[in-house]
């Protein structure tokens, strides 16, 4: 027989049961409600403010006083409304994290702009996997390079927005400097600065009579190792450029070298996770190949590959590695295999050797047992350093006496006339 006292615990412990859930319910329904509210408030605020693109591509996001005035007319934003017609509205916001605007600093083209500084695409500098590449004059009077996306390139899509988000952010004079870019009409393009000398790879391989200097070789070597420096050691997080080669190093008119082509790049992680195979034969780090796992190491292997073109002006599709194991069968093995353009400058076979050392070394079959590219970097410092005392010294070696003479007299008169000057004067 149940008690009375029996029911009313049973009572109690049923409210208490119905409570706690009725107050579950309200709880997570608040919840839901101010993760609704806070989700529909940061697509207005997107919408208005940030939106990636418009209803013909992709939004600047550059306030109006940032803009040329140039371009001012040519960024409009458009409802809502209007974007959600377009088709491809929704492959660009699914990659939302690619914000390029005000954050990156790089203005935005219309395709009309860029169709008048290119003169509707009639001067031609080159073509490659990303697409087409034409010089252009601005409005402004710059000239810059345009480099346009094939329409059916879907690997370009994602090496566009590598490019823009990554060299929105990394400065250095050692880098090809992105102007800015357009999203227009169904196009994508990229715009830099104009490289007056072209690409290295055209210089050492194409019909151009020039032929590179030992002392130019040297110094493109060093302006290169720069480059990779400020990518892998001063950029946060490091960079891995992933496709160092002699057609992505540009050379201005002064015959500077400046590394190009960031849609391989990647930010330095170490998750341990495998990447797709991408590069380019003859410069791929056999490491990588095997492993999936591309490191600076890997950069510093192609770098290796580049210093041996400058060396012996082969390509890699042209069995460079047979002439580099060639040279490394004994020190003076680079010797036979050098750039027969370059004989006749005085001490270039003691540098070079030098220098195929050092590539040697950036080529070595385990990654970790290469050089860092700061390392790399200072060996070819001392070895221009130790080119440019000597040609001082032949300079002093080269005068006769007399000018000796001259120039120790003017010296000492322009010593003479100092210390009059910084005489005390006595009352």
């Amino acid at each position: 027989m149940v008690h009375k006292g029996d029911f009313v615990v049973i009572g109690i412990s049923v409210g208490l049961t119905i409570g706690i859930f009725v107050a579950s319910l309200v709880f997570y329904g608040i919840r839901w409600y101010k993760k609704c509210s806070h989700l529909r408030r940061c697509a207005t605020e997107n919408s208005t403010s940030t939106l990636p693109i418009h209803s013909n591509g992709l939004a600047s996001g550059i306030d109006s006083s940032s803009v040329c005035s140039d371009t001012t007319d040519s960024v409009s934003v458009k409802g809502l409304d209007d974007l959600a017609k377009n088709s491809q509205l929704s492959w660009w916001r699914i990659r939302s994290k690619y914000r390029f605007g005000s954050a990156s600093g790089i203005l935005r083209y219309s395709h009309k702009d860029i169709q008048k500084a290119t003169q509707n695409f009639t001067t031609t500098l080159g073509h490659g996997a990303f697409g087409s590449v034409y010089k252009a004059t601005m409005a402004t009077g710059g000239v810059v390079a345009v480099k346009v996306l094939a329409s059916d390139s879907q690997q370009g899509e994602r090496e566009f927005q590598t490019e823009v988000s990554l060299l929105g952010r990394l400065h250095h004079r050692n880098l090809v400097n992105l102007v800015g870019y357009c999203v227009d009409k169904g196009q994508r393009m990229l715009i830099y600065e104009f490289m007056t000398n072209g690409s290295l790879a055209s210089l050492l391989y194409g019909p151009e009579e020039r032929v590179l200097s030992w002392d130019e070789r040297l110094q493109i070597a060093l302006d290169i190792s720069h480059g990779i420096e400020y990518l892998h050691d001063g950029a946060v997080p490091p960079i891995i450029h992933r496709d160092l080669k002699s057609a992505n190093i540009l050379l201005d008119r002064s015959m500077r070298a400046k590394v190009a082509d960031f849609g391989l790049s990647k930010e330095q992680t170490y998750d341990g996770r495998k990447s797709s195979l991408r590069g380019t034969y003859g410069y791929m780090d056999p490491a990588y190949i095997s492993t999936s796992q591309f490191t600076t190491k890997s950069d510093i292997f192609s770098f290796g590959v580049i210093l041996f073109e400058l060396i012996v002006a082969i390509p890699p599709h042209q069995n460079l590695m047979d002439y580099i194991n060639l040279a490394a069968m004994s020190p003076d093995g680079v010797d036979d295999i050098l750039d027969k353009r370059l004989v006749g400058e005085s001490k270039l076979v003691v540098e070079a050797r030098s220098l195929a050392l050092i590539a040697q070394k950036c080529l070595h079959k385990t990654p970790r047992k290469r050089p860092s590219i700061g390392e790399v970097s200072q060996a070819i410092f001392k070895i221009k350093q130790k080119r440019l005392a000597k040609e001082v010294t032949m300079s002093f070696a080269g005068e006769d006496i007399s000018q000796m003479v001259t120039r120790i007299g003017l010296q000492q008169v322009e010593l003479s006339k100092m210390a009059v000057k910084n005489m005390p004067i006595t009352g």
